[in-house]
């Protein structure tokens, strides 16, 4: 006989269920008014004594927290993809801009305070993909991804965000002009740093997993 550890015997009773559309008590909220990913429908989902079958339920008793552990560890790879994809995207228009605007009768990109600002952010955006592979491929080769998956998601939402507010810096007042683009990209990039675990949770991942 195997004997649960503390932690085994603390999660068992939580479990993973499928709860139907047309359950009683079950109701989804009206639509949010979001600061970004506006592109993205979001409602909550509110509970109302809702009894759910037990053939509904998913996995042996006790496999929800494992199951939703899992789930938010991949998940934060996704969103560590869609921060760098944030940040690209806020980079790509900047450089495009920074060439094409004149100021003191050269384009903007001469200037050594845009060039140095386009320096940093494309170097953050290769380490921060380059993170973001990292934890893809530990999650395809089948290890342990905990680790690498924190550390991308944090780095990456933490690029996309510097990324977005300089790209909107570089366009001067025209970056707080929807016509322009990157006023969005920086309040999409806002979430990428709270949803799938915010950057302190992250933050108490890696921690975790160095001190052990």
């Amino acid at each position: 006989m195997i004997a649960q550890t503390d932690k085994e015997k603390k999660h068992r009773g939580i479990n993973a269920l499928i709860v139907e559309k047309d359950m009683d008590g079950f109701v989804i909220g009206p639509k949010e008014n979001k600061l970004g990913i506006r592109g993205s429908d979001t409602h909550s989902l509110m509970f109302n004594d809702v009894k759910v079958p037990k053939e509904n339920r998913i996995g042996e008793d006790g496999f929800g927290f494992k199951f939703a552990m899992k789930t938010l560890a991949g998940g934060r790879i996704g969103i560590a993809a869609q921060a760098l994809g944030i940040a690209a995207g806020a980079y790509e228009l900047a450089l495009k801009y920074s060439q094409e605007r004149k100021a003191f009768g050269t384009e903007i990109s001469n200037h050594q305070a845009i060039a140095f600002k386009l320096a940093d952010m494309y170097t953050r955006i290769q380490a921060a993909r380059l993170l973001v592979y990292q934890a893809a491929k530990d999650k395809d080769n089948g290890d342990n991804y905990d680790l690498s998956g924190a550390m991308a998601k944090l780095y990456a939402s933490q690029v996309a965000m510097e990324t977005a507010v300089e790209a909107v810096q570089i366009h001067g007042g025209n970056g707080f002009v929807k016509e322009y683009h990157v006023e969005r990209l920086m309040r999409d990039a806002k979430i990428t740093r709270i949803y799938e675990g915010t950057s302190e949770i992250q933050k108490i991942v890696i921690s975790r997993s160095i001190l052990q």
